[in-house]
């Protein structure tokens, strides 16, 4: 739908704020050996280094702290070609004394580095194992657990074989089962032993990971400097700029123009800079999906809403602005920052709604989102001043303040009205309060469509239209396509009411089974998946295109196992915009449609439902030690925990062990390459099973 890229930029940035913080990755590790050609008897040491991010440390391998952080360590699986020689060994690690474990460890910062002696038996030399670890950081209080696996096979062996020593102890087993293990109470036992994992080790723990923050930042960034842009277009901003040019080219030099414009750009991501500590990755999901949070989002942006109808003005004290713009009468640079100072503050009534907006799309776990955000918006918004003070013949090319400046705050205050209801959809969801279900959510929308398009028209005047701009009738052809593109628009949603997917919005309506009157599931004629049991929670969740599935882990894989089918886990969210333009844009085709109905066993495992379990089935979380009582926190615990991944959507393809069989996979809205994937799953189930 090609017409609508600009209202689904929008409508994105708006989706930007339901993201689950990205998975973290502080520790990045490497391997060395001391010698890469030897004789059978010789000993050489393994060298194990680890690359730490600033303000992250590790935790070293031996600590007197039975029950506290998992220690760094090592798994050698047991080859007849080596023997280890002692223990693994920590290279000067530094001490730390832990408040909450009340005990003394050992950390590293910056680098660590262990090693390990071994004697070469045989050849061919084939040393190979896993590692486990935990890293965490004092700014945000996080700790996220690590794993990877290591391998020694290009060592060059000469000589007879040499003789073996019988090994003193049992080497621990690399763990291969997804644990589900449930306790009241934390554990007694080391906590190095709490954490197992589905990552099988055929499989790279690295290939989990997938880090599209770059890619979010650089989206964010461009829509907030669409709103910087946008901002220019109202009534407060536009007429501000031939007023600020004439200063400068009446007085002020060119230099004085450019500083003009850095002090805009530096008191926006001053703002930004001083709320980023708000807006850390610890607040993320609980400002997707707790009911408070976003009912109070939804609340600003209906005010703002309402104040560009012309309802009302958000407008700062008089006697503050005042004083500011005495500052600015001062000259000099300090005059010039204070006039900067004193446009900010003027044409707040009108940017204050686009910046607030971008602020609360900022709150999805992300530090420096909203200094990106702001630093964006100022920049859009500066660059005129600053450019036009350059060149002030460029001012006969700009048209005349006029109604015009209204119509665009009106628009943009319709579109801050439809976009609020959002966040109200999703502690909707979240709770399962029923009060803006798919087709109420598009009535609004409909509804609001319309009202911009007959405004467009001049079909009706708001408190803000005046003069003779507003006493006439006529309509001008910029209007007409604007118009045009509304009602097109319209039309669009229209067949949405009835059931049609509306794939261009997929992830910002609410699910379709929340659709009341679907009229093309009740034509659907495809016969439903068979399953193997009633579905917990399914009074209240629900699949997608007529799928039968799960949304209990154990449940499932019990399927799986009786059906001897691969399971497919669905980690998604009530609050997740990109999990629902995934089973809209991705789940809909008919091939992959096909492959989750006969060859899977399907669980959504919604890691942000707030239903509260019985006490007899809470637990407490070997991760992070704390109790576990909703599904959504069980959900998100397994995910962690297991996974070592916090992002949704995520797709595990698991077998009937619980190991993983592919690669998990992330959003990717490419169909072939989703059903790439289910077939890859599919076929290695049936090589091992």
């Amino acid at each position: 739908m090609r017409p609508f890229i600009l209202l689904k930029a929008l409508l994105f940035f708006v989706g930007l704020s339901t993201l689950n913080a990205q998975i973290l990755k502080p520790a990045k590790w490497s391997t060395e050996v001391s010698a890469k050609e030897v004789k059978a008897g010789d000993e050489i040491t393994l060298i194990f280094r680890a690359a730490i991010d600033n303000n992250w440390y590790l935790y070293s391998s031996e600590f007197d702290c039975e029950d506290g952080p998992i220690k760094t360590e090592f798994i050698f699986l047991p080859d007849k070609s080596y023997e280890k020689i002692g223990g693994i060994v920590a290279i000067n690690p530094i001490d730390k004394h832990d408040k909450v474990f009340e005990c003394d460890l050992k950390i590293f910062k910056g680098k660590a580095e262990f090693r390990q002696k071994i004697k070469v038996l045989s050849s061919p030399l084939k040393i190979s194992g896993s590692y486990e670890y935990q890293i965490c950081t004092d700014l945000t209080n996080q700790c996220v657990p690590g794993e990877g696996e290591f391998l020694f096979d290009k060592i060059k062996v000469s000589g007879a074989a040499a003789s073996s020593k019988p090994q003193a102890s049992i080497e621990k087993p690399v763990p291969t089962a997804l644990d589900t293990t449930k306790s009241k109470t934390p554990s007694s036992t080391s906590n190095k032993q709490q954490l197992t994992t589905v990552l099988g080790p055929q499989l790279d723990p690295s290939l989990v990971h997938e880090d599209t923050k770059s890619n979010s930042f650089l989206g964010f960034f461009l829509l907030a400097f669409l709103a910087g842009l946008a901002a220019l277009l109202t009534p407060c901003v536009f007429p501000m700029i031939p007023m600020t040019v004439s200063f400068f080219t009446g007085r002020g030099t060119k230099f004085q123009a450019l500083m003009y414009g850095l002090s805009i750009v530096i008191i926006y991501t001053m703002i930004g800079a001083v709320l980023a500590p708000l807006m850390g990755p610890e607040t993320a999901n609980h400002l997707s999906t707790e009911w408070i949070p976003n009912l109070i989002f939804f609340s600003v942006f209906i005010v703002f809403g309402l104040s560009f109808l012309g309802l009302f003005e958000i407008t700062l004290p008089g006697t503050f602005i005042n004083k500011v713009d005495q500052q600015a009468e001062k000259g000099g640079l300090t005059g010039v920052f204070f006039m900067a100072f004193t446009l900010v503050l003027v044409s707040f009534s009108c940017t204050g709604p686009l910046v607030g907006s971008i602020l609360v799309s900022s709150a999805g776990g992300e530090f420096l989102k909203p200094i990106v955000g702001m630093f964006a918006f100022a920049l859009a918004f500066a660059i005129p001043f600053t450019l036009f003070a350059f060149f002030p013949n460029w001012l006969k090319s700009l048209p005349k303040s006029g109604g015009w400046l209204n119509t665009v705050k009106v628009v943009l205050g319709f579109i801050e009205i439809a976009l609020a209801f959002k966040f109200l959809s999703i502690a909707d969801q979240a709770f399962h309060w029923h009060i803006l279900d798919r087709e109420i959510n598009l009535a609004i929308w409909i509804v609001i469509t319309a009202l911009i398009g007959i405004y467009l028209m001049k079909g009706f005047r708001l408190p803000g239209d005046s003069g003779k701009d507003a006493e006439d009738k006529t309509v001008s052809v910029l209007r007409v396509a604007l118009a045009i593109i509304t009602f097109t628009f319209l039309i669009y949603l229209v067949p949405g009411m009835w059931g049609a997917p509306l794939k261009a919005l997929a992830g910002y309506l609410p699910p379709m089974s929340t659709h009341d009157f679907d009229l093309l599931a009740a034509n659907r004629k495809d016969k439903p998946n068979e399953i193997c049991d009633i579905p917990k929670y399914s009074d209240f969740l629900h699949l997608p295109h007529g799928l039968n599935g799960y949304f209990d882990y154990k449940q499932a894989l019990a399927c799986a196992r009786q059906q001897h089918k691969p399971l497919f886990i669905d980690f998604t969210g009530h609050g997740c915009t990109n999990c629902r333009e995934m089973e809209a844009r991705v789940w809909s085709d008919p091939q992959v449609l096909k492959r989750l109905k006969e060859n899977f066993v399907v669980v959504a495992l919604y890691v942000d439902d707030k239903t509260e379990l019985p006490e007899s089935e809470w637990y407490t979380s070997k991760y992070d030690s704390k109790i576990k009582k909703t599904i959504g926190k069980q959900n998100s615990d397994l995910q962690i925990a297991n996974l070592n991944n916090n992002a949704q959507p995520f797709y595990v393809l698991l077998g009937n062990d619980e190991r993983v069989l592919v690669s998990p996979k992330p959003y990717d809205l490419s169909v072939e390459n989703f059903v790439r994937f289910l077939d890859e799953g599919k076929k290695k189930f049936e090589v091992v099973f």
